[in-house]
């Protein structure tokens, strides 16, 4: 079953006091393109991401984004010394001032000082983030194995679309040679009749040269070869359908030979009817590249 290159999964995760969301999407790309938009101060965790997203995906263009809250509960208080210092000596002239001026004053509490302005430093430097990189590469592989099954549905629907285009350029292939056979007796007579043309308005003109040119036309609009080269790339298309892995570079380059060989069709035709089938050839062939640049 092929892969779609278009996926999307999301999933939120918490250890120790953190709690993160993750959330990873793709779309079409010739190769396998990683974009990170993860915290910088989790260390060794951009490498580690993106070594075993590369693992799990084969050709698209991921971007995969990361959040790191740290709970608030779980934020410790540190108390900034020489702040809590220079508020106590504040208090403290403050107080002197007020009985100099035979002011009493509220009583600070604790509390009061510590609503103070850096009395608490809330901020933390988090010396060791390998417990957290545990954490979140642990956290990991349930978020890459939804996007995968995203990927495959994705592709499974691809499959059958794919599939019935495969078998509309089959069943034209058919209809094609049975309209060149239809033609054949009209090219021949077309062919003789331009042979009898020629040769009685050339004086002079070598029958065998001329015949050898008419010849050439008549091979030139044979599409005998055409038509079994679409055949054969029929077998081949439903051959990388049934195999596993990232086939779709190889079936991208397949609908090119698809494309030339409808385009040499109705260059060739000579027939309304070839003309006609020929072009509904080309507009599957062109419907079913643009599903293939889909499949992984």
């Amino acid at each position: 079953m092929i892969t779609s290159m278009t996926g999307f999964a999301a999933r939120n995760g918490e250890s120790d006091g953190f709690t993160w969301a993750w959330e990873v999407r793709s779309v079409n790309a010739k190769g396998l393109d990683i974009r990170l938009r993860v915290p910088d101060w989790v260390e060794g965790l951009e490498q580690a991401l993106r070594k075993q997203v590369a693992k799990s995906v084969g050709r698209g263009n991921i971007n995969l984004t990361l959040r790191v809250q740290r709970d608030e509960g779980s934020t410790p208080l540190n108390l900034n010394e020489s702040q809590l210092a220079r508020v106590l000596q504040a208090l403290s002239r403050i107080e002197d001032a007020a009985a100099d001026s035979d002011l009493t004053l509220v009583h600070c509490t604790a509390a009061d000082v510590l609503a103070q302005r850096g009395v608490i430093d809330t901020s933390v430097v988090q010396d060791d983030t390998g417990p957290l990189l545990a954490a979140l590469l642990d956290d990991l592989p349930p978020l890459l194995e939804d996007f995968t099954a995203m990927r495959r549905n994705e592709g499974a629907a691809l499959d059958k679309v794919i599939h019935e285009q495969i078998d509309q350029i089959e069943v034209l292939t058919k209809a094609a040679a049975k309209a060149a056979k239809a033609r054949r007796d009209d090219v021949a007579k077309t062919l003789r009749a331009n042979l009898a043309r020629v040769l009685d308005n050339s004086d002079g003109a070598d029958p065998d040269r001329v015949a050898q040119e008419l010849a050439m036309l008549a091979v030139k609009s044979d599409v005998m070869e055409e038509l079994d080269r679409l055949r054969a790339h029929v077998d081949a298309a439903r051959d990388l359908m049934g195999k596993s892995g990232p086939v779709g570079r190889k079936l991208d380059f397949l609908m090119q030979e698809f494309m030339r060989e409808a385009n040499t069709l109705c260059s060739k035709s000579q027939s309304v009817d070839l003309t006609r089938i020929g072009l509904d050839l080309k507009a599957v062939i062109d419907q079913m590249r643009e599903q293939v640049q889909n499949v992984e």
